[in-house]
Formats: C-alpha cells, structure tokens, sequence
C-alpha cells in the first residue's frame, strides 16, 4: 500500500531526515520519503500503520495528516490491479493444465506439429466445455465483442459446439488443413474485437470461457488468441511445405 501525507512542521533538510528516519524505523513500513517543497511524505507500507501510530512516532513539533483523496485513488488502483489478476488465476491454470498434458502425450516420441495439434485440440475440447455449461448467457457476453456474433446472432449460439468439432478434428487428425483455416479465421475475427475493446477500455467479461468464470477482458484474452492462430499459421505452413 502506499498513501501521501501532509507533514507540517518541515522546515529544513535535518527535519526531512529526522521526519525520514523516525518513520522508517517503523515496523510495516517499506519506505518513507519525504518531499520537503510540498510538505508531503510518501510511505509504503505491508500493511495499514493508523495515522495515530504515525503521529506518536514523530517528534512533537511535526504533525502529519492524511490526503484522503489521493489515498483512496492509489489504493483502489492497487487492489483493482489485484482483482484482475486473481480473477484471471483460473485462465492461467487451465492454459498451464492444457500445455502439461500435451507435453506429456508426447514426451517420449517428441514431436513439434503433433504438440502443437494436441494442444490446439485440448484448447477448443476444454474451452468449449464451459461455455456449453451455460449455452443462454455465453451468447449474449460473446456478443458484446466478438463482431461476427454481433452481426449473426445464430453463430453466437453454435459457437461452443464449432470449438468442440474443431478440437475433435484436431485430435482425431480429420480435414487438419480445413480445421486450421476455420481456426484463423474465426479466432482472428474475434481478435479483432478483444482488441477494439482494450483500445476502448471497456470494461466487460469475456466469454473465453463461458460465463461459469467471471473472466475480465484483458491482453491475456488477446494473448491466448493470438498463440492459437500463430500455432494455426505455422501448422498450415508445415503442411504444404
């Protein structure tokens, strides 16, 4: 946490330092650096110190007070940065679950384009899953940014089971070349609108994996996007060269 605090009282480099040092000798405190032109300090702390605890740990002719303003705006940006990272914590699990159980149906006969279809394959098998737990709301989020689905609300509706026949077809090894194509193309219109909604900076749920997983969108969705459809390219590659 770091609050700003308004300190009185300063009125030379000693009393800065003298400020600086009763401070940091604090316990929970990671550091207190005092601006002696705008009779601030900022203190970064592990946790909460009172603005009481402060006061008894400075020398009488030094009052402090809090800037209740700043505070509030520097710890709720913080937190936020927290939320979002928590929430995402699910999306991050699944993706290392996917990229482990590739590994190791490969691991003794190693081979690059047999990972990367597996993983492709997992990927849709396992993303489709939840979004077919909730086939009546995952339409309605998808829709929010992916523009196809905005255009034709049907292909919302039968989005999750396109993902589950893709993934079939790249682990069965049926029409690859066709299963790669559709993957470009549907992943990269929807890129198209992760994108446009970070630029926006609208704050909505994605729907990578249904609604069952509040999710919010961020770079990581454009991120797990873009792996997919550079995997996609390369595969394609690789099978006409």
């Amino acid at each position: 946490m770091i609050h700003t605090y308004t300190v009185t009282g300063m009125t030379c480099n000693a009393c800065k330092a003298s400020v600086e040092k009763h401070l940091n000798a604090l316990p929970n405190i990671t550091q207190a650096t005092v601006d002696l032109e705008a009779q601030e300090v900022t203190v970064e702390m592990s946790q909460y110190i009172s603005i009481k605890s402060l006061q008894e740990a400075l020398p009488e002719k030094f009052l402090i007070s809090e800037k209740e303003q700043e505070n509030i705006f520097k710890t709720s940006k913080i937190e936020a940065q927290k939320s979002d990272l928590q929430q995402l914590k699910p999306l991050f699990i699944i993706f290392g679950y996917i990229t482990a159980a590739s590994i190791l149906m490969h691991y003794k006969n190693w081979e690059w384009s047999s990972f990367m279809l597996d993983f492709m394959g997992l990927f849709y098998i396992v993303f489709s899953f939840f979004k077919i737990l909730d086939l009546k709301g995952f339409p309605e989020s998808f829709k929010m940014y992916d523009p196809l689905a905005k255009q034709i609300p049907f292909y919302a509706k039968i989005y999750p089971f396109l993902e589950l026949a893709i993934g079939i077809l790249f682990l069965m090894r049926i029409q690859v070349p066709m299963a790669l194509i559709i993957t470009i193309i549907i992943l990269g219109i929807t890129t198209i609108g992760v994108t446009k909604t970070l630029l926006d900076k609208k704050a909505i749920q994605c729907a990578c994996l249904g609604t069952a997983l509040k999710l919010p969108m961020t770079k990581a969705t454009f991120i797990e996007n873009t792996i997919m459809i550079v995997m996609a390219i390369i595969m394609l590659t690789y099978t006409y060269l």
